[in-house]
This record gives structure tokens, sequence and C-alpha cells, in this order.
């Protein structure tokens, strides 16, 4: 019988090309999968696929340095491929995507040997279906790269603000990461917090790049120069202006609150869409922003690594309603022309902030920070 079934496969992939070949054995594969005791095991059903297929998440909070990803080549190159690529399938960019694994997915793209090695193809296994809602991604690539002592402590406390804007209580955000309470809020105390309200938290509600998962550097025996992609943004600037959480007064106003008490869902999303299309209303509370909260303007709009335009529109809204930056969505409700409307007036405000504390004024662009990529694996 054994032998029957192995003669049966052996004839039905004779003479096939290699793409066909291997969409058989893959559907071979699954079909054992899922008959095997083993099933609910992600590791029981490894498959091949085109590397153009796997893309990377926006999340990850390992970073491997530049030897140790030559390592990772050279460890490819001689024992094969002995890990696959945790994933799952994104229904909105129709690939699938890392959960964990970016950097053996990066080798078998960026390295010739090993592309060739493997024809283009990439080993990946899937992640569990009930634990495909982002928050669980999160918390799974996290155990991951903690459980091999990976793990950046300035990208983990930006993970662990985003699961708290999720409305995750920190025992749950200990248990499913691994950490204890109290580390969960050390993390959320790290550097006064100044790390973790920038970048993507804003470009969700306000225009920003988009991340380009083949935005790759190439392999490279210049180690200073990958070495210093992996340095926070703006960190070492000398104009920068920091401040510990405590004083800022987007912070007491409830700017990073889940809720907004007595209103519904939608009322906040409409509060936003009444002052971001009103001008005059708008002009107003930018103004009393800029000169109403010199701390909170102080740490953010003289960090030249965010988007300041986000963070000024989501303050005006604050600052006259009380509604939180968590309903900022309302931001895509608004037509482009009001968008680009609002981004201007906010802009202008910013370079009025900008010239009073004798600093430069700057485009949209850079008000955007548009041509902004951070690589946080």
């Amino acid at each position: 019988m054994k032998n029957e079934i192995k003669k049966m496969i052996s004839d039905l992939l004779e003479n096939k090309e290699l793409k066909e070949k291997i969409e058989i054995i893959n559907d071979i594969r699954e079909h054992i999968h899922n008959l095997c005791p083993f099933k609910s095991e992600p590791v029981d059903f490894v498959k091949w696929i085109v590397n153009n297929d796997v893309v990377a998440n926006d999340y990850n909070p390992n970073k491997v340095a530049p030897p140790e990803m030559q390592l990772l080549e050279l460890s490819i190159i001689n024992d094969g491929y002995t890990q696959p690529i945790v994933t799952w399938e994104n229904p909105e960019k129709e690939k699938v995507e890392v959960i964990d694994g970016f950097h053996r997915n990066r080798v078998g793209r960026e390295s010739d040997i090993v592309r060739k090695k493997v024809s283009g193809y990439l080993p990946i296994v899937g992640i569990r279906k009930e634990q495909q809602d982002k928050n669980d991604r999160i918390a799974s690539t996290i155990r991951h790269n903690r459980a091999r002592g990976k793990h950046q402590i300035n990208a983990m406390s930006e993970i662990v603000i985003e699961l708290k804007n999720r409305n995750w209580a920190n025992k749950r955000i200990a248990k499913q990461l691994g950490m204890d309470e109290e580390e969960v809020l050390r993390l959320c105390q790290v550097s006064g917090l100044e790390h973790l309200f920038s970048d993507d938290d804003f470009s969700k509600s306000w225009e920003s790049s988009d991340y380009l998962d083949n935005d790759y550097e190439i392999l490279t025996d210049e180690v200073e120069k990958e070495m210093n992609l992996y340095k926070i943004p703006n960190e070492n600037d000398s104009t920068r202006i920091f401040h510990t959480y405590d004083k800022w007064e987007c912070h007491k106003a409830g700017f990073y609150q889940s809720v907004k008490e007595n209103l519904t869902h939608e009322q906040c999303e409409q509060e936003y869409i009444r002052i971001l299309t009103n001008e005059d209303l708008f002009r107003n509370a930018l103004n009393r922003v800029i000169n109403e909260w010199k701390y909170s303007c102080e740490h953010y709009l003289s960090n030249r690594a965010m988007n300041r335009i986000a963070w000024l529109g989501q303050a005006s809204v604050c600052i006259v309603s009380g509604v939180p930056s968590s309903y900022s969505g309302a931001w895509f409700k608004l037509s482009k022309e009001q968008q680009n409307k609002a981004n201007s007036i906010a802009l202008e405000y910013l370079n009025i902030w900008l010239k009073k504390n004798d600093r430069e004024n700057v485009s949209l662009d850079d008000a955007l920070c548009i041509d902004r990529q951070i690589d946080l694996y």
C-alpha cells in the first residue's frame, strides 16, 4: 500500500514544471495535515511559496545587526532552512504577512546564493486561525522574539502603548507578552514616553507614507552604515526638547484616553469632523494649543522625526472637546479636499510655533514626515 501511494505521487509529479510541482506537493501536504492528529500544530504543515508573496508586518521590535545577518545567511547556505517563517494570510494585501522570521525572509530574498538554492521560494507555516486578530499577532511576534531573548526596549514600549490603546489592560499585556505587570509599567515610562506616541501612532489618522515591504537595505559589510539604521530616530538631536509625560498638557486633557465619557463613538468622530472642517474653529483651537500647551508643544513639535501635523490636529480636537486621539480615524471620513485644507492650516500654525521658538519653517512633507521609513526588524 505504501509503495503504491509513493508510486502514485511520483507519477503525479513526473515531468512537471517547478511551479506546478510545488503546487501539487503543497496540496498533498495540506491534505495529509488535515488528517494528522497534530493538525493543530502549525509546524505540521510547512508550505513553500514564492518569496514575492511574503510581506513584512509593521510592528516587529526585533533587530539583527549586520554581522548576525551575515551569519544567518551563512547558516542558511550551509544548513538550509531549518525553521520556517511564521505567517498569516492578510486578505487586504492578498499576501502572507510575516509574524516571525522576517530575517529568514529577508535573506531568502536578498541573498543571491540562497535565492537560487530555493528557486525563489520560502518555507512558511500559518499561525492558528483563532490568533489572526492584530492584537494576537503582535503578541505572538513578541513572544517569539522574547523566547530568543531579542527585542528592543524602545520598540517594545511602542508595542505596549499600541496594545493599551486597543484597550488591553496591563495584566492582559503582561500575560500575553510574557512579562510581569511591573515590566509593562516600566515600558510605559521609558524615557518619559518620548518615543511612544510618535510616527505610526499618528499616521493612522493623518496622511503618511505607507510601509514599503520591498524597501530593504541590501546585506553589506558596512556595519556602521547599517547600525545607524537601528538608532532611535531623532534621539540625539540637540534641538529636541524632552519632557516627561507628567508635564504634558495633552496627557492631562485626556489625549491618550481610550474613550470620552458621556459621548458615543459616533459622537466623538463627529467632533473630529466638526472641528477639522470648521476653519475658524480649527484655527482657534490650534492657536490655543501652541499658546496654552507649552510642554506638550515643546516635546512633540521639536521632534522632527514624527508627524507633527497629525499631532497638532489631534491636539486641537482634544483641547476643544476633550475627545481623545483614539477617535482620530474620523480623519478618513473627510474628503480629500477637507484633508488638504486641514493639513495646510495645521502647517501654518506649526510654522508659527517654530518661528516663535527660533526654529526654521518646514514644508508640509517635512511636517508630515512623508519620506521617513522606520525599520523595526
